[in-house]
């Protein structure tokens, strides 16, 4: 800080213009300080004048308030330094024996060079060393010298440090505007992004200070000039127009505390800055130093539909830096199962040939099992549960139904079997199918959760302790033994949540079941038992969406507190806590490969954590709407997004990036599906519509590099309708889940609505 343009100022001095923070209520200035020591340099070529701004009259006062108070304690250095900035005649100020050192005589030049002539900018810089100073050498307030109706020096203070003339930020915002809408066509679209949280703060600064009427009319006068994604937003802001409203509100809290990001290009950026220092726009240059990140990167400066594609976010875009970590994203090595041929298989396909046929059409689909994919963690990277002779046994059954897979694509689209669930009066809140498409089950808004067997298979119970001690347990169909015949039914109800159900997840091994709720838990279910063997109870608040590890034994929970927690089946209290998200995390998702976790969140981002160290490695923006669906691609390259804006948005994780939108859904997107191989990816709405999309033609036409990655120059090809390969509407149902089964046929359920 002692470093200022045109020179430096001694240690000394710099002892009176920076002080330790204060507690006497200006702690919002103590930021100041140091933000506008750091922006005045920059602000060199604006006025370059000694002559105070042509501020009001009560800025004067109050300097002069602030230059008595200074000499009553002794402070002539900082008496001197002030009255030069600020371009005071001696006559004006009338100093007392001012001991002139003439040390920082260097430091002044470059301040008045700065452009510092604006009385709020003074004010802001002496404030803390001012108040600091009132704190520790003058415990007695200063008596008023100036007015006699002047308020007390620090309370002045304050006053400034937290905003301007109320009645000038209309005048602020407005020349602003036109001076954006001046600007090249090039540039207008990128400092188009400023308007949006400069007007949110400027009218929470209004509320704050206790301007209703000010604030109510810049916000009719401005609140139409923001983008329209922006629409949900503002309706929450028009309800806060007292300060009272704000204490209670958490996503405003954030936003005020959390930097919204915006991306610029340095020739957009280099003519912002210096529009505002020209006009001495310090208050709008406040905000943006305060509460904005803007991330400049060299560069042609970015289009409106680049911009568009990248923004609506609570907070903005992202920062570059956050999507530059390394993400393993390829697949862990499968082990080597051998697939023993049925003997059907053997006289049905008697021809030499076809036995090798199948191999490499297994090969296909597991490819990884041979070869390790460079991009894929270490198998040890995180501890994964061994596989138990049972698991092995489901992989070769996984297997050999994989060589009766049907292969899609354009011409072979998937038949779809949905599952309407009629009369249901309990309100259908989730649904979820086994791996192997021989369970589903529901949860429901009465707190209760059902599961039905798809196949003619009907649901048992184990036995009870004692009839199981009558088993003996070396017999081949011990298995089948240990059931108990007379609880056989289609369907089973589960209870012990106090709320709608909102989660469920299956185990892989089909032995657990996942539901999450309103009362706050989590609950693990045997079902084997059909009971509830543990609740597990962190979260304070709904918990909206949970799930399984494809590899079993983690799971994934998020909810209305804004926190994802990853789980492990034998933990009662979480082993990881992802806290980022500035809003309700919707839903969430497990990697394929199991070491990454993705959340959906009501803050309109995706963010993608990494399970080992807890950290976010991913943000993705884009979404217009609270996100709602979220699918990863087999190979675990790409990520599709579906949101209550109805588009479906595809990431390609490696490079951090946005390289497809799927427009065609009217309502929001609850779910999404890519079929076993990859090429199609089905999604389901509540506008009661499936969709199905090319996504082997949307991700092989993909042209990612570095620069792209850098910038954010993102073109989106206008393709969806070439991609779409099919609409199937329902009567009346929309869809809640979809499912693709071993074989690719894609199963569907959601509840009539009559």
């Amino acid at each position: 800080m002692a470093a200022v343009q045109g020179g430096l100022i001694d240690t000394e001095e710099e002892k009176d213009i920076k002080t330790e923070p204060s507690s006497d209520g200006c702690g919002n200035n103590n930021a100041n300080d140091g933000r506008l020591h750091n922006a005045s340099p920059g602000t060199t070529s604006s006025g370059g004048s000694n002559k105070p701004a042509a501020g009001a009259a009560e800025d004067q006062q109050t300097l002069l308030a602030v230059l008595q108070f200074l000499k009553k304690n002794k402070l002539t250095e900082s008496v001197e330094i002030l009255r030069r900035e600020a371009g005071l005649s001696e006559e004006t100020d009338d100093p007392k024996g001012l001991e002139s050192s003439g040390a920082g005589s260097g430091g002044v030049g470059g301040n008045a060079d700065a452009g510092s002539g604006d009385a709020n900018s003074l004010l802001s810089r002496v404030s803390v060393s001012s108040s600091a100073v009132s704190a520790s050498a003058a415990p007695a307030p200063p008596k008023a010298v100036v007015a006699e109706d002047q308020p007390d020096v620090n309370v002045v203070l304050s006053a400034y440090s937290q905003q301007g003339d109320p009645a000038l930020y209309d005048v602020y915002y407005s020349g602003l505007k036109r001076f954006i809408e001046t600007v090249l066509d090039c540039h207008r679209a990128e400092l188009s992004q400023v308007f949006y949280p400069l007007f949110v703060h400027m009218y929470l600064e209004l509320v704050y200070n206790n301007h209703e009427n000010v604030a109510k009319a810049f916000f009719e006068k401005f609140s139409g000039d923001q983008e329209c994604y922006y629409e949900d937003d503002l309706r929450i802001l028009s309800g806060l127009s007292k300060k009272e409203h704000m204490r209670g509100n958490e996503t405003l809290l954030d936003f005020r505390t959390s930097k919204f990001v915006l991306r610029i290009s340095r020739d957009s950026y280099q003519l912002l800055k210096r529009h505002l220092q020209e006009r001495q726009n310090n208050q709008i240059w406040n905000i943006i130093q305060e509460h904005l990140y803007i991330d400049i990167f060299d560069g042609m400066p970015r289009s409106k539909s680049q911009i568009d594609a990248m923004s609506g976010s609570l907070a903005g875009e992202a920062k570059r830096e956050a999507n530059k970590a390394k993400v393993f994203y390829g697949l862990l090595k499968e082990p080597e199962i051998e697939v023993p041929l049925d003997d059907e298989d053997e006289e049905a396909e008697n021809e030499e040939g076809k036995p090798k046929k199948k191999k490499p059409k297994k090969d296909s689909m597991g490819s990884k099992s041979k070869k390790q994919d460079p991009n894929a963690p270490s198998q040890t990277r995180i501890p994964l549960p061994e596989l138990k002779d049972s698991d092995k046994l489901d992989k070769i059954m996984y297997m050999k139904e994989a060589t009766k897979k049907i292969r899609l694509g354009p011409e072979t689209l998937p038949s779809i079997c949905f599952y309407s669930f009629l009369n249901a009066y309990q309100g259908l809140t989730a649904v979820d199918f086994t791996d192997d498409s021989s369970l589903i089950a529901g949860g429901f808004a009465d707190s209760t959760v059902r599961v039905w067997s798809v196949t003619p298979k009907k649901l048992r119970k184990v036995k009870s302790a004692a009839d199981l001690s009558l088993i003996d347990k070396e017999s081949d169909d011990v298995l089948e033994r240990i059931m108990d015949e007379k609880t056989a039914s289609e369907s089973k109800i589960l209870y012990g949540h106090s709320g709608p159900v909102y989660g469920i997840s299956f185990s892989p091994d089909r032995n657990y079941l996942l539901s999450s709720s309103e009362d706050g838990t989590v609950r693990l279910w045997s079902l084997q038992t059909y009971s509830c063997l543990v609740g597990y109870k962190g979260h304070n608040y709904p918990v909206w969406d949970t799930q399984f590890s494809p590899h079993g034994y983690y799971f994934i929970s998020g909810g209305h507190d804004r926190v994802a927690r990853l789980w492990a089946t034998d933990h009662y209290q979480p082993l990881r806590m992802f806290a980022g998200h500035l809003a309700d995390i919707t839903c969430t998702r497990f990697h394929p490969n199991s070491n990454y976790v993705a959340t959906g969140s009501s803050d309109r981002t995706i963010r993608l954590w990494d399970v080992l160290t807890g950290n976010c490695v991913r943000i993705f923006t884009g979404h217009k709407g609270p996100i709602h669906a979220l699918a990863f691609s087999p190979n675990g390259k790409f990520l599709a997004s579906g949101a209550t804006d109805g588009r479906v948005l595809l990431w390609d994780i490696g490079h951090g990036l946005m390289i497809g939108e799927l427009k065609g859904h009217t309502d929001t997107i609850y779910s999404l599906k890519f079929s076993r191989d990859g090429e199609i990816l089905a999604s389901g709405s509540m506008d009661n519509t499936v969709r199905l999309w090319d996504a082997l033609k949307a991700f092989d036409d993909l042209e990612t590099d570095d620069f792209t990655a850098a910038t954010g120059h993102i073109h989106l090809p206008e393709n969806s309708q070439e991609l779409l390969l099919g609409t199937y509407l329902s009567k009346s149902t929309p869809v809640v889940h979809l499912h693709f089964t071993r074989r690719n046929l894609l199963l569907a359920a959601g509840a009539y609505n009559p």
